[in-house]
């Protein structure tokens, strides 16, 4: 069965930082394109951050560049995206996606495997 599961999450102040954990089982997501979405309550979900499959690329959404990092390890079949410089805006569920592709996509139709969701919760 294949499977993502998210970690890391939690509150914390504004200006403060968490590293999120993504990982899978499965499947082998060396070959896959993978990314973070975010939901919060009465918002769609928004794209936060993409990574290619062999981490070459990445791709980040204006309102976290500077502040947000994702990065890869697929020796460990584990993405992951850290957080810095938190802002109350950025209060939400954090999802993790796995894509058919090798590239890291900021459509969510391109993904095709995702996990539970870690919330973060900044406080101001």
């Amino acid at each position: 069965q294949e499977q993502l599961v998210e970690s890391g999450g939690g509150l914390v102040q504004a200006g403060g930082s968490l590293r999120l954990s993504c990982v899978a089982s499965g499947r082998t997501i060396s070959r896959n394109g993978m990314a973070w979405f975010r939901q919060s309550p009465g918002k769609e979900r928004e794209f936060v951050a993409a990574i290619s499959a062999s981490g070459g690329a990445t791709t980040l959404t204006a309102s976290v560049r500077g502040r947000f990092t994702i990065f890869r390890e697929n020796a460990k079949n584990t993405v992951y995206l850290q957080l810095t410089n938190l802002k109350p805006e950025d209060s939400a569920v954090y999802f993790c996606a796995a894509s058919s592709g090798k590239l890291g996509e900021i459509d969510p139709r391109e993904y095709d495997l995702w996990g539970q969701g870690t919330q973060v919760a900044v406080s101001s």
